[in-house]
C-alpha cells in the first residue's frame, strides 16, 4: 500500500480473524468485481451479442440513452421520487435513534453528517449527484485530505467521471508463500494449501480516451494507482455476473429504447413518403421515334414543372427544377393509339394516424425502468383517495425507489465512517457495531404508505370499538393489544411507560379517577350497591338516594341488583 496514492485505514474485520480461519474463497463485495483482472485497465474479451465489450462503452451507452426524450422523462420520475426538494428542509438526514451511544457521540456524528453535505453541497446538488449515479450505475468521489494532519479530517470531497476510473481486485503474488504446495503432491491437512490474497485499488485515467486492452495493469500507461480507503465507490448493485461488470438500472431498457427509435423513425419516413397526393402524367407522344420521345417528356416535363423550395437557414423562397424528388409527380409517355394526355391522382397513404405501435414500444421502455406506465404523458392523475383506489404500480414504484435510497446511503455511509475515523470520534471496530445501527432519512413526498397506514389503524380502532364489550368476559386486554391492535411486547412495554408518566405529568386524565368523579369530563359514576346508597349525601336514607338518581324507590327495594328509570316497565 506504500506504493498507492492517498491514504489507507486498516479495517476491523481483518484485523478480528485469527490467522488460522482462513477460506478458499477471496473476500469479495458482490459488486461485479469477484473476479481478478490482469487483461487490462478496463478489461476486454469477445461479445458475441455485439452490446458491449468494456465498461467503457457500457457508461458512454448509459449516457446516451439518458438523453432520448422518453428516457429521461421516466428517469426524472424516479429521481423526483427519491429526492424531494424543498425550500425549508434537506433531502436527507441521519437518523440515529437505534444508535447505542451517547450523546455526545451522537452529536458529533450530526456534526459529521452535516460537513459532508456541506462538502458535497447537497442541498443544492442533490439532482445531479443522484442522477449521475442512477444513469452510469456508479459514482466516485476522491477524499481529499491533508497527509501531515490526518485528523482534520476530509478536506474536500471531488467527484471523479466514471469513465476515468476503474476498480480493481488482483489476486497477489507471494513466490514465498508458506502455505504453497506441489500440485501433484497430496495433503491431508488444509492448512497446507494456498489461499488468495487479494490486492484492491483504483485506477485513475486522467485522459478520457477509448480503452486499450491486453495491458497489463502493471505497466504504468494505464493510470494512477489509487489506495482503496480514499476513494468512496458507490455502484447500483446491479451485475452481470456472466461477465462480472456492474450495471446501470437502464441496463433494462436498452433493446425498447433501440426499438422505440427504430419504429419512430420508420413511421416518419412512411409518413413523408406517402402523406401526399401525386399525379400522374400520361403525355401523348405520337408517333416519335425513342429518343425524340424522352426528349419532348422531359421538355413538357420542365416547362409545367413549379418546384419552389423554402430554405429555412436563410428565409428565402427559390425555385428549384434541378432536383428530382422521390415526392414530386410522375410523367409517363403515352403511344399513339392511346386515350391522349391524361392526368390522374395517386392518392396518400391510409391510417396514417394509428401510433398503437408506438404506444406500445412506449409503455415497454417505461416498464423495464420500473415507471408505472400510468405516469407516461401525465395518465391517470394524483390520487390522494382511499388506498384501494392506487394502482399496484405505485406501491411497486414506491417501494423500487426505497431500495434505491437505501442502495444509495451507502455513499453517505463510507464518507462518514473516513471523517469519524480520521477525527478519532470512533475506532474501526466501533464502526462495525453503529454502522448497522445509522439510518439516513429522505424527505418523502409519496404519501401512498401513509394512507396505507392510516387506513389500516382506522379499521384496527372500529374493531376495537365492536370488542370493546367482550373485554373482560371473553377476551383479556393484552389479547386485544397483541391481536387487534397489534402491538408487539416492545410498543406495549413503551405504550405503557408513556402512559404512566404523562398521568404524572397531569398530560392526561387518570381513566380511575373519571369513573369516580360523576362531574368529570365523560366520567360515569359507579351505581351503588346495596348497604351503601345511606353515603351519598343524601340524607343516609335509600329512598332519599334513589329519589336523587331519580329511579323507583319500589322497585329497586325489590331487587337491588336491577335498577329501572323512573316511568314504568321497560
Amino acid at each position: 500500500m506504500a506504493k498507492l496514492f492517498g491514504f489507507s485505514i486498516e479495517d476491523a474485520d481483518e484485523q478480528s480473524l485469527p490467522k488460522t480461519a482462513v477460506s478458499p474463497v477471496p473476500p469479495n463485495n458482490e459488486d461485479g468485481n469477484d473476479h481478478f483482472l490482469s487483461s487490462g485497465f478496463f478489461g476486454s474479451y469477445v461479445d458475441i451479442e455485439g452490446i458491449y465489450r468494456t465498461e467503457f462503452d457500457l457508461i458512454k451507452r448509459y449516457r446516451e440513452m439518458a438523453l432520448h426524450p422518453e428516457a429521461d422523462s421516466a428517469i426524472e420520475d424516479i429521481i423526483s421520487e427519491a429526492l424531494v426538494s424543498d425550500t425549508n428542509d434537506t433531502p436527507v438526514e441521519i437518523n440515529l435513534d437505534n444508535l447505542n451511544a451517547s450523546d455526545g457521540i451522537k452529536t458529533k456524528v450530526r456534526e459529521a453528517f452535516k460537513f459532508i453535505k456541506d462538502l458535497l453541497d447537497f442541498d443544492k446538488k442533490a439532482h445531479e449527484i443522484y442522477r449521475n449515479w442512477y444513469v452510469d450505475g456508479r459514482i466516485y468521489y476522491h477524499k481529499i485530505i491533508d497527509l501531515k494532519k490526518p485528523e482534520e479530517g476530509i478536506q474536500e470531497l471531488r467527484y471523479i467521471d466514471a469513465m476515468k476510473m476503474r476498480y480493481v481486485r488482483q489476486q497477489k503474488k507471494n513466490k514465498d508463500d508458506k502455505y504453497r504446495v506441489n500440485n501433484n503432491a497430496i495433503s491431508q491437512n488444509p492448512m497446507d494449501y494456498e489461499f488468495p490474497e487479494i490486492e484492491e485499488y483504483f485506477i485513475y485515467t486522467p485522459k478520457q480516451t477509448y480503452p486499450v486492452g491486453n495491458a497489463s495493469p502493471n505497466s504504468g500507461n494505464n493510470g494512477i494507482k489509487i489506495a482503496k480507503d480514499a476513494i468512496t465507490y458507490c455502484t447500483s448493485g446491479l451485475v452481470d455476473r456472466n461477465k462480472g461488470i456492474g450495471l446501470s438500472y437502464l441496463h433494462k431498457a436498452i433493446k425498447s429504447l433501440n426499438q422505440l427509435r427504430m419504429i419512430e423513425d420508420s413511421l416518419v419516413i412512411y409518413r413523408l413518403s406517402r402523406a401526399p397526393e401525386r399525379r400522374i402524367f400520361y403525355i401523348d407522344v405520337g408517333n416519335l421515334p425513342k429518343i425524340k420521345a424522352e426528349q419532348y417528356l422531359r421538355d413538357v416535363m420542365m416547362r409545367y414543372r413549379n418546384k419552389l423550395v423554402y430554405n429555412a437557414d436563410t428565409g428565402e423562397v427559390r425555385d428549384d427544377k434541378k432536383y428530382m424528388a422521390m415526392l414530386e409527380d410522375f410523367w409517363l409517355p403515352r403511344r399513339e393509339g392511346g386515350r391522349g394526355t391524361e392526368i390522374s391522382t395517386l392518392p396518400g397513404g391510409q391510417n396514417l394516424g394509428e401510433i398503437t405501435d408506438i404506444e406500445y414500444f412506449k409503455k415497454k421502455l417505461y416498464r423495464s425502468l420500473n415507471v408505472p406506465t400510468s405516469r407516461m404523458d401525465g395518465e391517470g392523475g394524483f390520487n390522494l383517495g382511499r388506498s384501494s383506489e392506487i394502482l399496484r404500480d405505485e406501491v411497486k414504484f414506491s417501494k423500487f425507489v426505497g431500495r434505491l435510497r437505501k442502495r444509495f446511503s451507502n455513499m453517505f455511509s463510507d464518507m462518514l465512517k473516513t471523517q469519524l475515523l480520521l477525527t478519532n470520534v470512533i475506532t474501526p471496530e466501533d464502526w462495525e457495531v453503529m454502522s448497522e445501527h445509522i439510518q439516513f432519512d429522505f424527505l418523502y413526498d409519496n404519501h401512498f404508505t401513509e394512507l396505507k397506514e392510516t387506513e389500516l389503524q382506522n379499521e384496527r380502532l372500529a374493531l376495537l370499538a365492536t370488542t370493546e364489550p367482550y373485554i373482560g368476559k371473553y377476551y383479556s386486554q393484552d389479547w386485544v393489544r397483541r391481536n387487534v391492535l397489534r402491538q408487539t411486547d416492545e410498543e406495549i412495554i413503551e405504550e405503557d411507560e408513556k402512559i404512566e408518566k404523562e398521568i404524572k405529568d397531569g398530560i392526561i386524565p387518570d381513566p380511575a379517577e373519571m369513573m369516580l368523579d360523576p362531574e368529570g369530563s365523560g366520567g360515569m359514576r359507579p351505581m351503588p350497591i346495596e348497604g351503601e346508597l345511606g353515603d351519598n349525601g343524601a340524607g343516609g336514607e335509600p329512598d332519599a338516594a334513589l329519589r336523587s338518581m331519580n329511579v323507583d324507590t319500589k322497585v329497586a327495594t325489590q331487587d337491588a341488583n336491577i335498577v329501572k328509570p323512573k316511568g314504568g316497565e321497560i
